[in-house]
């Protein structure tokens, strides 16, 4: 990791800010169209159509029609919401408290590989999001993590060097793309982990 003290932050989503729990939408979704869970994710993760609903390219009620013709779901399309939502555990692994204290003294970014369901959660019931003011999500940009382009556009975003950005991920491909695009990365391993590392260099004191 380089050593300069960066003037950006950007944080992952999934699995870094809040909790997923992909097995509880899958049970919903998988029975609704006589499916075991693992049957239901490697049907979405395979679907034809699943990253141009994640790159901005398909609005919820036609990835909701792709899934009804598709997978034979049978869920109504609030009630596909309800379930598509409910990977998302309401308690988060980082804190208000946390982001609070950075912003301070950072530009705060987010960069996330999702969709326009769940940025809707996300915006409606959590209040994090709106601490950080930029907010880049591959369905408004139009490209998903790992591509070149959606970290380009994090860059421009954090106004700042590149080398003067902090990238944190859960996903070891991304980390390793946010370093070939000149950024600082960091692989999350937990909050104790990055608090750690963040007392350590000083981006958060004592």
């Amino acid at each position: 990791m380089a050593d300069s003290v960066p003037r950006a932050l950007v944080f992952d989503v999934g699995q870094v800010i809040v909790r997923l729990n992909v097995n509880r939408a899958l049970a919903t979704l998988g029975a609704s169209a006589n499916l075991s869970a693992e049957q239901a994710l490697s049907a979405i993760r395979s679907h034809p159509r699943m990253r141009d609903f994640q790159e901005g390219r398909l609005t919820p009620r036609q990835w909701h029609e792709e899934l009804v013709r598709g997978l034979g779901l049978r869920l109504p399309f609030e009630q596909f919401c309800e379930a598509w939502n409910s990977a998302l555990e309401p308690e988060t692994i980082l804190d208000d408290d946390l982001f609070a204290q950075l912003a301070t003294r950072y530009r705060l970014l987010l960069l996330s590989n999702t969709d326009p369901i769940h940025i809707a959660h996300l915006e409606a019931h959590f209040s994090f999001p709106h601490q950080f003011s930029a907010r880049l999500y591959s369905c408004s940009v139009g490209a998903s993590k790992p591509d070149a382009a959606i970290y380009r556009r994090a860059i421009q975003e954090a106004s700042v060097a590149p080398d003067r950005i902090l990238y944190i991920d859960d996903t070891p491909e991304y980390v390793e793309a946010g370093r070939g695009a000149g950024m600082q990365a960091l692989l999350f391993e937990g909050a104790e982990q990055l608090r750690e590392v963040f007392h350590r260099r000083g981006i958060l004191q004592p």
